[in-house]
Order: C-alpha cells, then sequence, then structure tokens
C-alpha cells in the first residue's frame, strides 16, 4: 500500500474534505453522481456518500485500493466485491445518529402539536436498536413514551441492553413505529429488511410510522395505504430519488433523506473516514479538528408555546434546531411539478443545498422551562439548561 502521497478522489458534498484529507495526500473532489471509472484512473483512495454505488463495475481494474463512506449506512457498497479484489473498505458507524433522532423527534413532536395530541403514554416500537434505535430508545423514555424494541440479530447475539420483542408483537402493540435498520436481502441476512413492512394492516389501526432508514424497507403499496389513514413521516422513499408524487403529498411529513444531515454528524464521519484511511496508510499523521465548538441558543419566548400545552411548547423549541416543517416545505415545493430525470435532480438538489443543522445538544435554552418539560427538554431533546432556566 502507498506510504505517502496518496491520491485521493472525495465526493464534493463531504464536508472540510481537503482540511480532513489533504495531510494524507492530493485531494480532489467531484459530485457523487459524476464518480465514475474514467474518473479513477488515477486514484489510490476514493471517499464516497449513499449517492455513489462502489462495487465491482466501479474500482475492478483502477489503482483505487481504499474505499471509504462517510455514511453510517453502506448498502451503496457492495463489500464482498471490495473484500474479492483487496481493496479496504472503512464506514461511519453511528456517525449521524444523534441527527436523526433529533429528525425523530422533532417530527413526531410536529406531528402531535398539528393534531393537538401529546407523545405521553403512548407506546413507541422501534426496530432496529442500532446506533441510531439505541439513542432513540433512551431518549425517547423523557417525553413519557413507552419503548417496544425489535431486533432479531442483536437478541440473537445475546444483546441485554432491552428487553427484546418479535415484529409481530411490536407492530400489534406500538402507537407510533420508527424503522431504523439496514437495507438487507434474504442472500445477505437471516433477517432481511427488505420490504419489512409490505401490508399496512400489520400495524395498529392509526398507528403512525416513521421511516427513517431506507426507502424500500417499506412497500410503495404499504407506504400509500397507511398514509391514507394516519400519520406518516418519510425521509427515505420506496423509489428514491424518484419519490411518487401522490406519496409526497398523502404524507403528513416528508423530506429528501436528509435526516442525518446535520453538520455535526457529517464533520464527525469525515473524521472517521480520515482516520480509518491514516490507519490503512500506516502514515500516523495528527487528525484534523473538523467543525467547531460552538454553543447556539434556544429561545424561550411567548411564541414558543409557554401556555399550558406541554407538546405545543416542546414542539416549539425543538423547531429552532430541526424544523422539520420548513424541510417538508421546501421538499414539496422544489419536487412540485417535476417528473423523471427532473425530479431526481431536484430531490439531489435539496441535499446538496440543505441548509446547515446542529445537533440539539449544541443548544442552551435560555429562558424559564415549565417543571412538566423539564426531563423531556434535558434528556428527551438533549439541550443544555441555562442556569436562569429553572432546573
Amino acid at each position: 500500500m502507498p506510504s505517502s502521497g496518496l491520491r485521493l478522489l472525495v465526493d464534493a458534498n463531504i464536508p472540510d474534505a481537503e482540511t480532513a484529507f489533504g495531510p494524507l495526500g492530493s485531494v480532489r473532489t467531484i459530485p457523487g453522481h459524476a464518480i465514475t471509472r474514467d474518473a479513477l484512473a488515477e486514484v489510490d483512495a476514493l471517499v464516497v456518500r449513499s449517492v455513489t454505488r462502489v462495487d465491482a463495475a466501479l474500482v475492478e481494474g483502477t489503482p483505487v485500493r481504499f474505499v471509504g463512506t462517510a455514511t453510517a449506512g453502506v448498502d451503496h457498497v457492495d463489500e464482498d466485491a471490495l473484500a474479492g479484489l483487496g481493496i479496504a473498505f472503512a464506514s461511519a458507524p453511528g456517525s449521524n445518529a444523534a441527527s436523526v433522532v433529533d429528525y425523530v423527534l422533532a417530527a413526531l413532536l410536529a406531528v402531535a402539536a398539528h393534531r393537538g395530541e401529546t407523545l405521553a403514554g403512548r407506546t413507541l416500537g422501534i426496530v432496529g436498536l442500532g446506533e441510531v434505535g439505541g439513542r432513540l430508545a433512551r431518549r425517547a423514555a423523557a417525553f413519557g413514551l413507552d419503548v417496544l424494541a425489535c431486533d432479531p440479530p442483536r437478541a440473537a447475539a445475546g444483546h441485554a441492553d432491552h428487553d427484546y420483542h418479535s415484529l409481530g408483537d411490536v407492530l400489534d402493540q406500538s402507537d407510533i413505529v420508527s424503522l431504523h435498520t439496514p437495507l438487507t436481502t434474504p442472500a445477505q441476512s437471516p433477517w432481511p429488511t427488505l420490504g419489512l413492512i409490505a401490508e399496512a394492516d400489520r400495524l395498529r389501526p392509526h398507528a403512525w410510522l416513521v421511516n427513517a432508514a431506507r426507502g424500500r424497507v417499506v412497500t410503495p403499496e404499504a407506504a400509500f395505504a397507511l398514509a391514507a389513514s394516519r400519520p406518516v413521516v418519510l425521509d427515505v422513499w420506496p423509489n428514491e430519488p424518484q419519490p411518487d408524487p401522490a406519496l409526497v403529498d398523502a404524507v403528513a411529513l416528508g423530506t429528501p433523506h436528509i435526516a442525518g444531515y446535520a453538520l455535526d454528524g457529517k464533520h464527525r464521519g469525515t473524521a472517521m473516514i480520515a482516520a480509518a484511511l491514516d490507519a490503512w496508510a500506516g502514515l500516523g499523521r495528527p487528525a484534523e479538528r473538523l467543525g467547531d465548538s460552538a454553543h447556539l441558543v434556544a429561545e424561550v419566548t411567548d411564541s414558543s408555546g409557554g401556555g399550558p400545552d406541554p407538546t405545543a411548547w416542546l414542539d416549539a423549541l425543538a423547531r429552532q434546531a430541526a424544523d422539520i416543517r420548513g424541510d417538508d416545505a421546501r421538499f414539496r415545493a422544489a419536487l412540485a411539478g417535476t417528473t423523471g430525470d427532473r425530479r431526481a435532480a431536484a430531490f439531489a438538489a435539496l441535499r446538496k443545498t440543505y441548509p446547515v443543522r446542529r445537533e440539539m445538544d449544541r443548544y442552551t435554552v435560555r429562558g424559564p422551562i415549565p417543571e412538566a418539560v423539564q426531563t423531556a427538554v434535558s434528556e428527551g431533546l438533549g439541550m443544555r439548561l441555562s442556569p436562569a432556566s429553572g432546573l
């Protein structure tokens, strides 16, 4: 393997690429969709995000000997093919987990507030208890949600972090179902997730559904049927990046696969791949600091729902960090009237130009916090409490 002077090709949508990878070699950036075999003619290491399909057809016969994806999900990478070609591979598990949990909780609060309902006392079924699902389980309890966990691989491996239930039991008993699985086929896993939710009537009548995992975990037919009868939140789509406009119209909240797009998570993913590449190459370079340590402020005002409704209050506070309604509005506006390739281009542009969002634990709440929601703010949203906040 090269010991110095690595030639790197990096997806242009990866933040701080030059800062992170520059000390390891020469860095060239191009859009992920433009990464082709021809672009790899003089490349030792390739760093991508999820828009680039990495398989033998892309890398075989090229100089590439290391592939990194600055994402937690890896279903866009044929790991077996890379191993067979002797190409090292690294991903960034957990890098965007906090961002996805922020998204899910903000979306649930937005739906509940819109409906004039509460989350407290409901049962949240979490399918997939990895980095995202595990964190969601811990934080959801602060909102008074009872959590049911489903993760057959973890249960089979003997993990004792949760009482694990079958998918059928979770769907039968949950008021809200949130999906956090990888996308796997029967050939890849004894517990495949492709089309995991294929029949709407597997969920309880009126149970909400959130999918921030992979679009094809839910079939199009099931997604339509569920959205017609209860709140459905989709950040991922069965036919992404060309979501069906009728399905976009039907869901309560829809976004263009940006749940994990908080800037902090992106920086974390970049740093993880830079460290993996450095270790592979044996360079021993010190890691570059990415991002900043700034603390932001979320204001408690009369417009923040300071009245007696704790759900509306929490929704208004969460929206200052993760404005899922705004994401939804931009998504619908950008896709309106588009078809085919234009729809896919609009979807990609939304992701590329996504407004800067920071993780909720970057925020300090300024202003009085009603006693009834203090735990939800500090342990659920994860926001810091100023000395004058009442806790």
